[in-house]
């Protein structure tokens, strides 16, 4: 049997450039030509950013010191059946709510990758994207105990930038799940049952990579 041939692959992926907004205080990107064709007889870049610069995901390490860090968790977890959650209308540090969500909470699956659509993404680059909506912690916690342990927003965050607090990030760590944040142009997944791939680079004992994020139609 030949094997299944996608039919569209949808990027989710924010560009890597010196000008890809970055949670405040992480380390800032940084593209630099290293070689070239010219002088050296190849091209090469020298590139300097953070575990969680641009499109990434976080391990539990992030928030929890005794948790898996990025390249000892089982890759089952990066890649999947995706379940889209719109969340679009929502305001400037605007919770999504059970209230809005949970009839499609309802229909969650164990082992899919939750994809929370904002729209948010449209504003990388401005002020405004660091006060993005953001999900209510009782939500994600009804989504784990339907077995859902990847966890997915196209906002810089997804809980609230600028608190001390993260809720969401705690209670993913707790069961060993992964975030993913800074996703972008999941308005583009104009299918049903999307495949979702988030797989990290392998970097070693850190709290999360920056990942190539699709949606693939079969």
């Amino acid at each position: 049997m030949p094997a299944p041939v996608p039919r569209k692959i949808v990027d989710l992926s924010l560009t890597i450039s010196d000008d890809t907004p970055i949670y405040p205080g992480d380390p800032e990107p940084s593209l630099t030509i290293a070689t070239t064709v010219a002088n050296e007889g190849y091209n090469l870049h020298h590139v300097r950013i953070g575990s969680q610069t641009g499109t990434h995901v976080d391990a539990p390490y992030h928030f929890l010191n005794s948790g898996e860090r990025i390249d000892e968790m089982e890759l089952c977890k990066f890649v999947g059946p995706g379940f889209v959650i719109p969340a679009l209308g929502k305001g400037e540090q605007e919770p999504i709510t059970m209230e809005d969500v949970g009839r499609y909470v309802e229909l969650a699956k164990a082992g899919q990758i939750v994809l929370f659509h904002t729209g948010w993404s449209r504003y990388a680059g401005e002020d405004k994207y660091f006060r993005h909506p953001y999900v209510e912690v009782d939500v994600v916690k009804a989504l784990i105990s339907k077995g859902v342990r990847t966890f997915a927003i196209d906002c810089i965050n997804i809980d609230i930038t600028g608190e001390t607090d993260f809720p969401v990030h705690h209670a993913v760590a707790a069961v060993s799940g992964v975030i993913a944040e800074n996703l972008s142009n999941l308005e583009a997944i104009d299918f049903d049952d999307p495949f979702i791939s988030i797989l990290p680079v392998k970097l070693k004992g850190c709290d999360g990579a920056p990942v190539r994020a699709v949606a693939i139609q079969f």
